[in-house]
């Protein structure tokens, strides 16, 4: 099994690693996959078998855009992120800071943008949909985000500190571990890549 993984541009808000795995069955082991798949699965439960994975990615797609959702129960929260570091240094480095607001459903699902500083003092913006999953390892406390969106920011000479940017447009997306002090506070530590940190302190409107 070969695993390949591109290194990120060194952005603070965006890291993008691709991976690649590609694997050599022998034709032995694939004849006794393929006999124990046919003797244990019926014909009628193979298609769905199939379909799982893009059957997964259909039912999420469903519920992000599930206009009569987002216009249910739910509530709204404040984001604010004073901090950030950079795992490398870089003389060309600013300060990061972040400010936003999101919509969640009651199933978890978000929505929401937020304005920052980029890692090189730009003005940039990140609009996004992601969802939380809380009670993450059964710690009622401890809850698990991620989200992806559109990013903007990102120009001139910087616009390679990104991947797939155009005109300083750009896919975006992140990932965080969070703690939910009481019922309105909370706060989440963002991965942003291989590139860095961002803490991230939150308010919710109930």
């Amino acid at each position: 099994m070969k695993l390949a993984v591109c290194k990120p541009l060194g952005a603070i808000f965006l890291s993008a690693a691709c991976i690649t795995v590609s694997a050599t069955v022998s034709g032995n082991v694939s004849a006794n996959v393929s006999t124990t798949v046919n003797a244990n699965v019926s014909a009628a439960e193979t298609p769905a078998a199939s379909a799982a994975g893009p059957g997964m990615l259909v039912s999420a797609w469903n519920s992000a855009t599930d206009l009569q959702a987002w216009h249910g129960a739910g509530l709204w929260r404040w984001n604010l992120s004073p901090f950030s570091i950079h795992f490398r240094h870089s003389a060309e480095h600013k300060t990061v800071w972040a400010f936003g607001a999101e919509r969640q459903r009651p199933d978890g699902w978000l929505a929401g943008a937020s304005y920052f500083r980029n890692s090189f003092g730009q003005p940039s913006a990140y609009l996004y949909v992601g969802k939380r999953f809380p009670s993450l390892f059964g710690h009622a406390q401890l809850y698990g985000q991620a989200s992806a969106g559109l990013l903007y920011g990102y120009r001139g000479k910087f616009e390679s500190k990104v991947p797939l940017n155009v005109n300083g447009f750009s896919p975006g997306a992140l990932v965080g571990v969070g703690w939910q002090f009481n019922k309105t506070s909370s706060a989440t530590l963002h991965m942003l890549g291989d590139a860095g940190l961002m803490l991230q302190l939150s308010y919710d409107l109930r």
